[in-house]
């Protein structure tokens, strides 16, 4: 039996998504979660890329003590110091050192040629390994380099102390059968190969990320780069949730390969990476969209009725699809919702638990029936909230087919500073927007993205609110939760601007 290490890249790949920003606090939510589904390894970021990424890199390097962390570094000096800077307090750290080894890589990007790339990688992994002994190299391009190339500069890296050999798919540009084939071909060829471990990092560019990930592993990979809900550069990375629900699901067929995940924890992995990047998950999506476990044909409910396994291969329950019996409602007290709270895995102190337990009996009172995902969802707004310079106090809105869509909106801003201000626009939440922008005094500010969804059904559902600003140069992500939408409208986009005030808050200070 050969066990399948998971080597999640969802805060590094993954936040290379277009319009994607994750918070120091984000970043150690999603990792506490990655930490407790119990993935192998967690590339925390990309030290060298701004400080941000490095303190991320450090604080979860730091914090999360369970799971190797590993920091991503160009094949330079510079970047490798950086990188064990942001590590070294890591129980169990990584650095993963990269180069691109493809010929239209080598020539256009890094303007250098097969003998000076072999020899700037191998320089490199020396380097690492001065550090730390678990050194993983990545060639980038792999799938676009030649085999004979990747043959000897693989067997240089070992003797220089990489313990992990990477194969991306940088491009998705691969074929399954050809993929298997290619990574074959890289275990009868090259020396040593056998003594360390074999990765492959899939991107989805033709939609064949999961099923190049599964052959490469089936050919005697030993990891798997995925990235929760596929998010990541273009088209994505390989998902998480599909590679192991696929070698679960499929232990007859991957007979020899083991995983040691709790897939129970995928849907909430899911729902957390989904809202602090603004990413929704399409409704059809495998394992984790809304319609995975649903069924409206009447033969398909017919079946699933007599027996589940005529169109389920897998239970909701093993992702953690409606584990949780209990219910809620505006008659519960205060140790139903604690139990609630450790049945789903948070860890709150008093106080927050008392601002939780505020929010919940608001809602109830509101909402008659109170499914899971809406108290889920009440409570990552709760806990992962940004530190808020602009607070809501006051919003009223009039608005018809034959009314001018106005919002009066009053801000505090800072400690004691209240503002207010009325602007009409083209919609409701047009004109609250206007009427933030002109409180907050911030120029610049566009309006990327604005996405509304029911958390659950029914004219009470929780209205779940995305909104992403860029300002200046930068991409900020707020989000919020209620039953009135203009409100939810409201503290995500100040949510967003809040996140942004944080930054240069903090900026101002160093």
């Amino acid at each position: 039996m050969r066990k399948i290490k998971i080597f999640d890249t969802t805060l590094r790949d993954g936040e290379q998504s277009p319009g994607v920003s994750l918070t120091m606090e984000e970043k150690l939510a999603i990792a506490e979660q990655l930490s407790l589904l119990k993935v192998d390894v967690i590339e925390a970021g990309f030290p060298i890329s701004s400080s941000s990424d490095f303190e991320s890199v450090k604080n979860i390097a730091q914090k999360i003590r369970d799971v190797e962390i590993a920091a991503l570094a160009r094949a330079n000096y510079k970047d490798i110091d950086c990188a064990w800077e942001a590590l070294q307090e890591a129980e169990q750290p990584r650095i993963h050192v990269f180069i691109a080894t493809s010929p239209i890589h080598m020539k256009y990007k890094l303007q250098m040629n097969e003998d000076q790339v072999l020899e700037r990688a191998v320089e490199a992994v020396k380097y690492a390994a001065k550090y730390t002994n678990n050194v993983e190299f990545s060639a980038e391009d792999a799938s676009r380099s030649e085999l004979e190339f990747l043959y000897k500069l693989f067997e240089k890296v070992i003797e220089a102390g990489a313990w992990v050999i990477n194969v991306p798919d940088t491009v998705g540009y691969a074929i399954p059968q050809e993929f298997g084939e290619f990574i074959k071909k890289i275990k009868e060829n090259t020396r040593n190969i056998d003594k360390i471990e074999l990765s492959v990092h899939c991107h989805n560019d033709l939609g064949m990320a999961t099923a190049n990930t599964l052959v490469a592993l089936k050919e005697g990979a030993d990891q798997a780069e995925v990235a929760v809900n596929g998010i990541g550069e273009r088209a994505g990375n390989a998902a998480l949730e599909e590679v192991l629900m696929a070698l679960v699901t499929r232990k007859d067929y991957f007979e020899d390969l083991v995983v040691t995940q709790d897939t129970t924890k995928i849907l909430k992995l899911s729902n957390m990476v989904s809202q602090f990047t603004g990413m929704v998950v399409q409704p059809n999506k495998a394992i984790v969209g809304k319609n995975a476990f649903a069924h409206e044909s009447g033969i398909h409910q017919d079946g699933v009725i007599k027996e589940r396994t005529t169109y389920e291969i897998m239970k909701a329950e093993s992702i953690g699809l409606n584990s949780n019996k209990l219910i809620l409602g505006k008659h519960s007290g205060r140790h139903a919702l604690k139990e609630f709270l450790t049945s789903s895995g948070y860890t709150v102190d008093e106080e927050t638990f008392e601002k939780l337990f505020i929010k919940f009996k608001d809602l109830a009172s509101k909402k008659k029936n109170l499914n899971p995902l809406d108290v889920e969802a009440l409570i990552n707004d709760e806990l992962y909230k940004t530190e808020d310079y602009f607070k809501l106090k006051y919003l009223s809105v009039t608005t018809g087919n034959t009314t001018l869509p106005t919002a009066t909106i009053k801000i505090a801003r800072g400690e004691d500073l209240i503002e207010k201000a009325a602007c009409s626009g083209d919609g409701p939440i047009d004109a609250i927007f206007k009427a933030i922008n002109e409180i907050s005094e911030e120029e610049n500010i566009t309006l990327i993205s604005y996405k509304i969804e029911g958390v659950t059904e029914g004219t009470d559902a929780l209205g779940e609110t995305t909104v992403k600003l860029k300002i200046g140069e930068d991409v900020y992500v707020g989000h919020s939760v209620e039953t009135d939408i203009t409100q939810a409208s409201t503290l995500a986009y100040l949510n967003a601007l809040n996140k942004y005030m944080t930054k240069k808050l903090q900026t101002t200070k160093k």
